[in-house]
């Protein structure tokens, strides 16, 4: 099942995807469930969805303008290194532990909508990753049931912002500037994924493949990540893992190649979707 949230007529709605029309579930289920994450909360919330389909409004999806498929997670953690070919193409040695950092809920986008390249910066790096959203939450998770806790997947563009990135050894500042990043445009839920680690992922700009990798390749798998970040934190329904990117990024490439005004990236992942982001410069 495909899940997404979205504004139609400038009210936000959640609602199932199905032939070309998304159906308003949040409509239905709103009383109780005002958003997509307080309805992941519930432990057969995929049978709830079936039962609203039948009394929701289905509406063409060239009549909403996408929102991220959680458009305020309480949590967004990000995985850095967590592809050999990138950590080698960084100079990075190998940890034992996943390298984590944090993004804040306004430095995402969704689906169709352009990431900004800021004034302060024209290094705009792309940087495309599977997104692992929760759905049952925890602490302390075993990674044998790591997976039970994943409501779905969606793809995400950690763009960064690669100089601030790099002016201490915290990529926080360089990972938060405004719609820099972008999520979507679904959840695909997690009984659509059997397997998150046998998934072909591919960046494009303007057309361009640019990386081209698998999860298989990741150091540290969708469970264990799982089962890490639950040792420091409580995680909740609707919390989103980025589990980081493969090698390829731009500025590792001899001559750079950052994105600009007028481009066009796309991150595409088997079973999973296309997330297509125009680029504009930010004039704030």
């Amino acid at each position: 099942m495909r899940l997404c949230s979205y504004l139609h007529n400038e009210r936000s709605g959640y609602g199932v995807v199905q032939d070309g029309l998304v159906f308003g579930i949040g409509s239905v289920l709103g009383p109780s469930h005002p958003t997509l994450a307080s309805l992941l909360a519930e432990e057969d919330f995929l049978e709830s969805c079936k039962q609203a389909i039948s009394l929701s409004e289905g509406l063409p999806l060239s009549d909403i303008a996408f929102e991220p498929p959680i458009p305020n997670p309480g949590k967004i953690l990000c995985v850095g290194l967590n592809y050999h070919d990138h950590m080698v193409e960084t100079q990075h040695m190998p940890t034992q532990h996943p390298t984590l950092f944090t993004r804040f809920a306004d430095s995402q986008c969704p689906h169709e909508r352009p990431m900004l390249l800021p004034l302060a910066s024209t290094q705009f790096d792309f940087e495309a990753e599977l997104a692992v959203i929760i759905g049952r939450g925890g602490r302390n998770i075993e990674v044998d049931a790591a997976l039970d806790h994943v409501a779905g997947y969606s793809c995400y563009n950690d763009g960064s912002i690669r100089d601030w990135q790099t002016h201490t050894s915290q990529f926080l500042p360089g990972k938060n500037f405004p719609r820099t990043g972008s999520f979507g445009p679904f959840l695909v839920t997690a009984d659509e994924v059997p397997d998150p680690q046998a998934l072909a992922i591919t960046c494009r700009l303007n057309g361009v493949t640019v990386q081209a990798a698998n999860t298989s390749q990741m150091i540290h798998s969708v469970a264990s990540l799982i089962a890490y970040i639950s040792r420091f934190t409580a995680l909740s329904p609707g919390d989103v893992i980025a589990t980081g990117t493969p090698g390829g990024v731009g500025f590792a490439r001899v001559p750079p190649l950052f994105m600009k005004d007028g481009d066009v990236v796309e991150v595409e992942i088997e079973r999973v979707g296309l997330l297509r982001n125009g680029v504009a410069s930010d004039i704030r």
